[in-house]
């Protein structure tokens, strides 16, 4: 009986590895995609994006939905983002990890002379 709940054991946690592989499809796009871990998220993205959006709205569209989702339902959280302005061909990185402080408002960047949101 020992050696049955010896193997039991030892086969466990193979099984529940083979049990959370997933097949991904492969994706091939274009020109541009939307991809969230929810569906619909994406189409609402894609659809932001195609009716003349760019790739924040569309990326902002995405969030919305996903936050409104039973199972996600929150409204925030955090993220990182690359953003690419074609017009000055360059890269600006977002992070917005974490709690912003409370005093961190529009007057407060305005009074350092800063334009908001701050660059």
């Amino acid at each position: 009986m020992k050696k049955f709940f010896c193997l039991l054991f030892c086969c466990l946690p193979i099984a529940a590895v083979n049990s959370q592989q997933t097949q991904k499809p492969p994706l091939h796009a274009k020109n541009w995609m939307a991809i969230t871990g929810k569906p619909l998220a994406a189409t609402a993205g894609a659809t932001l994006f195609q009716q003349g959006g760019n790739a924040v709205d569309a990326a902002c569209a995405m969030l919305a939905a996903t936050c409104t989702m039973w199972d996600v339902l929150s409204w925030g959280g955090e993220t990182q983002a690359l953003i690419y302005n074609p017009t000055t061909k360059k890269v600006i990185a977002l992070n917005a990890m974490g709690v912003a402080p409370t005093g961190a408002t529009a007057a407060f960047f305005r009074s350092k002379g800063y334009e908001f949101p701050p660059e």
